[in-house]
């Protein structure tokens, strides 16, 4: 097993003249990646046109796809499904213990 073989002199010189020749071209150095944001902690306005708007668009709801389409955690994703439910705007479909699926109301 092991560890990363080192480079010899020749191909490092060789990998910092591409990355210069990328950046030049004003392509994407190969440096460092792109940073991630973090979830949100907060949970969206529930009565903004823009929020509902997305959620009435989708076909079929579940807390994964709404963390993602909204940057949020599972967790706030969940309570705001059911906060959702509450107020009519969506119903549950179905689901198990580990996922529930749920559509706009019509």
């Amino acid at each position: 097993m092991g560890g990363k073989k080192k480079l010899t002199l020749k191909q490092m010189e060789r990998n910092s003249e591409k990355r210069d020749e990328a950046t030049k071209r004003g392509g994407k150095s190969t440096g460092a990646p792109p940073e991630k944001k973090a979830p949100s902690i907060n949970q969206p306005d529930l009565r903004s046109d823009k929020i509902l708007g997305e959620i009435k668009k989708m076909k079929a709801l579940t807390p994964f796809t709404v963390a993602s389409r909204f940057n949020l955690r599972l967790s706030i994703a969940r309570d705001m499904l059911d906060e959702l439910v509450q107020k009519g705007i969506i119903e549950y479909v179905s689901g198990s213990k580990n996922l529930k699926i749920y559509k706009p109301h019509d």
